[in-house]
């Protein structure tokens, strides 16, 4: 099981963005340095708590930061530009990080990003779905294009400026062939988009907002749209992010993982509370979908999903999770404000250095059956 990095990232308002951007980069930084596979940055237009608002600018200040990690959109919001332009900019991109690229996708889900620039009554997830068609369609055709899909209100043509022998009209493919990976997001419960991903052969990454019994249903439905395309799905193409942190002492990672009123992880999980509250998305926090809203309280939430402990503690919770979900080839770790960087350092480590190898060495011993808890 591979080690990843997602971060949206989310920070307390009152912090300088000139403060935390730099964070956040030392963060991936860091996980190159510790062996991290990939590191998935999120971007918003209209959010204070995160700070990232093109994901293609903030990865591109990290090529040459960072060595073998490969640096991901996690995600690039389709609804919110022309497909063009983001064919173009994720082609360039890939360029410069010389495949060290993953395209992350999604439609767009803030509702304030979408209100901003007036889509807030469009099916954004229609616009994803054109637009994502149109920017393959750019990536594997030759100019001049000549672009119109049925239905599809994207039309693109470079037919009357195409001028072949100086390379006018002509517009970048990957440095990847035939593309870079694509990845979506998840984050509904039996999400009937994940099927179409496992039909075109894109890679889902289930979030972590989800409480565990709800995050088998993404794996279903990926199966089935493997299964329409005629492939059988891989589990080693399946990503999941967890909510995670790791210390040396088990009450220091209780109080700064879930009890301190300034934990980030109390944060992160308030702010998302209330995020997916608000569009009536919460479902992810019920372990049942008629489960009363006042329920779903700081507490019971931070309880649910955000594993922490010292190593051992950690180790036995990824393999219980895994024996809940099945196998999967990814585990995605959710980047957090730094309150203490000397404690959000040393998790970072911990995670790569101790938590995967023992994780790891406990699948291999159990032969192809779940993982049995292996640290007692």
């Amino acid at each position: 099981m591979k080690l990843g990095l997602f971060m949206m990232p989310l920070h307390p308002l009152h912090r300088d963005p000139a403060v935390t951007l730099q964070e956040d980069r030392e963060t991936v930084i860091l996980a190159d340095r510790l062996g991290y596979h990939d590191a998935f940055v999120g971007e918003h237009l209209t959010d204070r708590a995160e700070n990232v608002t093109n994901s293609f600018i903030f990865l591109a200040t990290l090529i040459e930061a960072t060595k073998t990690i490969k640096l991901a959109t996690g995600t690039s919001n389709l609804s919110q530009s022309h497909p063009v332009l983001i064919a173009a900019h994720a082609a360039m991109f890939d360029h410069l990080a010389k495949g060290r690229f993953i395209f992350g996708v999604s439609p767009g889900a803030l509702l304030s990003d979408a209100e901003a620039l007036g889509l807030i009554s469009e099916d954004r997830n229609k616009m994803f779905a054109e637009a994502i068609d149109v920017i393959l369609q750019i990536w594997e055709r030759d100019p001049p294009y000549e672009i119109d899909l049925p239905g599809n209100r994207f039309k693109v043509t470079t037919a009357k400026t195409h001028v072949a022998e100086i390379g006018k009209g002509v517009m970048y493919k990957p440095y990847q062939k035939p593309r870079p990976e694509i990845v979506g997001t998840v984050v509904a419960p039996f999400s009937k988009g994940v099927i179409a991903m496992g039909e075109r052969d894109f890679h889902p990454l289930s979030a972590n907002f989800l409480l565990p019994h709800w995050v088998p249903s993404h794996w279903a439905n990926y199966a089935e749209g493997k299964r329409r395309a005629g492939q059988t799905a891989d589990p080693a193409d399946w990503r999941i992010a967890r909510t995670i942190f790791v210390a040396d002492d088990d009450k220091v990672a209780e109080r700064y993982g879930k009890s301190d009123a300034n934990s980030p992880y109390r944060f992160y999980w308030r702010q998302l509370r209330i995020k997916l509250t608000i569009p009536k998305r919460h479902i992810v926090f019920k372990t049942h979908e008629t489960q009363d809203d006042a329920e779903l309280t700081d507490d019971y939430v931070v309880d649910r999903l955000v594993i922490c402990g010292t190593v051992n503690k950690v180790v036995d919770e990824i393999l219980r999770f895994r024996e809940q979900v099945g196998d999967f080839g990814e585990l995605v770790y959710a980047g957090m404000d730094w309150v203490d960087a000397k404690l959000a350092k040393r998790s970072m480590e911990l995670m790569a250095t101790e938590v995967m190898p023992r994780v790891n060495a406990a699948i291999a011993n159990s032969a192809g059956t779940p993982a049995r808890l292996a640290t007692r």
